[in-house]
């Protein structure tokens, strides 16, 4: 029997003023900046890659904050690694053609967002990262 065999997927979470980035997918779902890991390339290249293909920002890649298998449908399945990043300071955020929509959402907000556990796990555990680093 063949080992099974799903993409894997690197995300960032960025912060910025007590906000997380997220973008809008073909699903109707909010869900971090990233993508697929290409041959030869570092995780943290990809995420970084992804950022800046994705919403024009440069980041700096911090720690990694988890990894999960996500479900998607029947024989649809993403292993998810999450890492925090610093972006480069912002005020404007475009999207790629990729995501339908780009929005900043207060910390508050992102427990009732349409968005897999995962994330919202991802992006809970490098706010509290930040705050215990006064930043």
């Amino acid at each position: 029997m063949p080992s099974p065999r799903f993409p894997v997927s690197i995300k960032g979470v960025i912060l910025q003023d007590g906000r997380v980035v997220l973008l809008r997918n073909e699903r109707d779902e909010w869900e971090l900046p990233g993508g697929r890991l290409e041959m030869g390339e570092s995780p943290e290249e990809c995420v970084a890659r992804e950022i800046r293909e994705e919403l024009g920002l440069d980041v700096r890649v911090g720690a990694i904050l988890d990894s999960w298998q996500y479900h998607i449908f029947e024989g649809a399945d993403v292993l998810v690694v999450t890492y925090g990043c610093h972006p480069e300071p912002f005020s404007d955020l475009w999207h790629s053609p990729e995501h339908s929509a780009v929005g900043l959402f207060r910390l508050g907000e992102v427990p009732d967002l349409k968005m897999p556990r995962g994330y919202k796990d991802s992006i809970g555990r490098w706010a509290e990262l930040l705050q215990v680093a006064g930043g």
